[in-house]
């Protein structure tokens, strides 16, 4: 009797100890796709680069297909990526890959992020989910100002 639970207990711990070994890192967790129409706009922006002096200067340009829809309303799914802790977000990135997913990883270019701004008195909620806003796209030309290149302004959530 007494070899039966030692033999048990052997293999449970045995069990254990394996799992315990799993490289977490091999499992790369499953997101919803994201890319629509706006995002592949989006996804055109491009830089100009030059130097002054020892310092590299990245000067974003934006392609017809993005110009098209500056001033427009659109409607953009994506992940929520904070700018700052809290639980609650007035200013945001919105990514297409999840936060928990490194953007620099992958066989691709960095995915497109966009800066959202919702509309006044309104926040979201901090979630790992996919989010949808709405709200009008501004394209900022001078980055030494601070704020992303791609901007959604006066968004909201929507479902």
């Amino acid at each position: 009797m007494f070899k039966k639970i030692f033999f048990i207990l052997f293999i449970s711990f045995g069990t254990l100890t394996v799992q315990a070994q799993e490289d977490p890192f091999t499992v790369i967790p499953d997101h919803t796709p994201m890319m629509n129409s706006t995002w592949e706009a989006i996804n055109t922006l491009m830089y100009k680069v030059t130097k002054k002096g020892n310092e590299t200067v990245y000067t974003p340009h934006f392609p017809a297909e993005l110009k098209a829809i500056e001033n427009k309303v659109v409607e953009l799914p994506g992940y929520l990526v904070p700018l700052h802790g809290g639980r609650n977000h007035e200013t945001f990135m919105l990514s297409v890959l999840p936060i928990m997913q490194c953007s620099f990883c992958g066989t691709n270019d960095i995915p497109p992020m966009v800066e959202i701004f919702m509309k006044k008195g309104k926040s979201v909620r901090f979630t790992e989910d996919p989010i949808r806003v709405r709200g009008k796209v501004k394209l900022n030309p001078d980055i030494s100002k601070g704020n992303a290149e791609i901007q959604i302004i006066d968004a909201e959530i929507i479902n």
